[in-house]
């Protein structure tokens, strides 16, 4: 709602003419004032049909319209707290020298928007359909968009009351945003918030290798919504936060076992497992001494195991000796 304010409409009778006045909204009060002089022996208001006030006499019930003032060169009336009910014609009517005369203005009242009904905030698994709902009232009718607040996202989703998303990803959660403007003032917006929910999966897992005696850690990263929940295994037993020399630390989307002090003990393959209420994922990782041969990982989804590949350094060892063999073999045949 806006302050209320006086708008003035001057009606001079010299030259009898309809008028129209495009109101700024509700909450303001008008002036209707006509300019007369000293041949008008009766005056009067009207609003359509109805008589509002004639001379200093007031013909209708409601409290807002109120005489200001009645002299021998104006005659005004003013409308408090002005609402749509209040548009349409007003005539000023007078009587001079038994010739009457009349002028007419025609409010029209505009309304800035305002969004009245919203959808909440919704939280959905991905895949599923979604429904936004946003609803506006104003006049005229204010226009009603749906904008994505995303850095990928380009233009309005939807240019409708209703926004309708099918099969919903990953890449489509986060704020929509939803604007009424109609010209009268600025575009009201408010905002819903998107969460689509899917399972864990592994984006990165580092192996090391570390010198017997030194610090060495183990990382496994996992995107998911909610948050995976990480658990470390080695062969198929489950490490206990408080191992004596290992430690578990988990972040939302990162998880790191860390050893302080490595023995021959502690090389061999670990199994990250991150989980949430949509499924879960797992990776294997090697933690090698630094004159192992290096093992790579393998990132697989469900119970199943996981199976190491050597990298390429070893082959191109492999390869190194077995070279002079060959050319040898080549010589002794010639």
């Amino acid at each position: 709602m806006q302050d209320a304010s006086r708008l003035q409409l001057s009606l001079p009778l010299t030259n009898p003419r309809k008028c129209i006045y495009w109101g700024k909204g509700e909450r303001q009060d008008i002036l209707a004032l006509c300019t007369i002089d000293n041949r008008v022996t009766r005056v009067a208001w009207l609003n359509r049909s109805t008589i509002l006030y004639a001379g200093n006499d007031k013909w209708c019930l409601d409290p807002r319209v109120v005489l200001l003032s009645n002299t021998q060169t104006q005659y005004s009336i003013e409308i408090q707290n002005v609402d749509v009910y209040d548009e349409g014609p007003y005539t000023c009517s007078v009587q001079t020298d038994n010739h009457p005369k009349t002028s007419r203005v025609h409010l029209i009242v505009q309304v800035s928007p305002k969004i009245v009904e919203i959808s909440s905030d919704i939280s959905i698994n991905e895949g599923n359909n979604i429904s936004l709902t946003c609803i506006a009232t104003g006049r005229p009718e204010p226009t009603v968009t749906w904008r994505h607040i995303s850095p990928k996202a380009v233009g309005f989703v939807s240019e409708d009351e209703y926004l309708e998303i099918q099969g919903i990803t990953r890449e489509q959660s986060g704020d929509y945003e939803c604007s009424a403007s109609n010209d009268v003032a600025a575009p009201v917006v408010r905002r819903v918030k998107v969460t689509v929910n899917y399972p864990p999966y592994i984006s990165e897992a580092k192996g090391t290798g570390v010198p017997v005696g030194q610090k060495g850690t183990l990382q496994c990263e996992a995107s998911a919504v909610p948050s995976a929940e990480f658990q470390w295994y080695k062969d198929d037993k489950r490490l206990i936060e408080g191992k004596k020399g290992v430690k578990v630390e988990n972040r939302p989307f990162l998880s790191k076992l860390i050893f302080f002090n490595v023995s021959e003990h502690d090389y061999g393959n670990y199994t990250c497992v991150a989980s949430n209420k949509l499924g879960h994922t797992n990776a294997s990782i090697m933690l090698f001494g630094e004159t192992a041969t290096h093992g790579a990982y393998v990132l697989s989804t469900g119970p199943g195991a996981v199976s190491e590949v050597s990298n390429g350094t070893s082959r191109r060892a492999g390869c190194v000796w077995l070279l002079p063999l060959l050319v040898l073999h080549l010589l002794l045949k010639f």
